[in-house]
């Protein structure tokens, strides 16, 4: 996953120092990001009224369906890609808005992500707008 990080300087005038933000451009959450939610929760709760074992098993319980999720939606991806190996599919180039078609070679995993290989592109299964059997022709002597 290609995370971005962008950084802006402020300067006010009546104050010399600069102050730096770096933020992060996307917005899914991921088990790195909860794991250190729990940290963090663990570190500033109250020592005279901490969290019941029940909260915590609960967050991990549903961590842990949240991440078979994630696992079974690109499994599916990869299972549904991989369907269309042989088949004429459509799409749109998103450089220059040209439809194109072609007959799907092979998937390859980009990011974890399956891309459809066409000669030498390499399309996203959302750019796909219509696939069809491949037309074969028929030689009858």
């Amino acid at each position: 996953m290609a995370t971005t990080y962008s950084v802006a300087g402020n300067s006010q005038s009546s104050a010399t120092t600069n102050t730096t933000t770096t933020q992060k451009t996307s917005d899914t959450l991921g088990k790195d990001d909860f794991l250190k939610l729990l940290i963090t929760q663990l570190q500033y709760q109250d020592p005279m009224n901490p969290m019941e074992d029940k909260e915590f098993i609960s967050q991990m319980a549903q961590f842990t369906s949240l991440e078979q999720m994630k696992n079974l939606n690109s499994s599916m991806q990869m299972t549904q890609a991989s369907s269309l190996i042989g088949m004429k599919v459509t799409w749109t180039n998103s450089s220059n808005a040209e439809v194109k078609t072609g007959v799907v070679n092979s998937v390859r995993l980009v990011n974890g992500e399956p891309k459809l290989v066409i000669g030498s592109d390499s399309i996203e299964l959302s750019k796909i707008t219509g696939v069809e059997f491949p037309t074969t022709v028929s030689t009858n002597a």
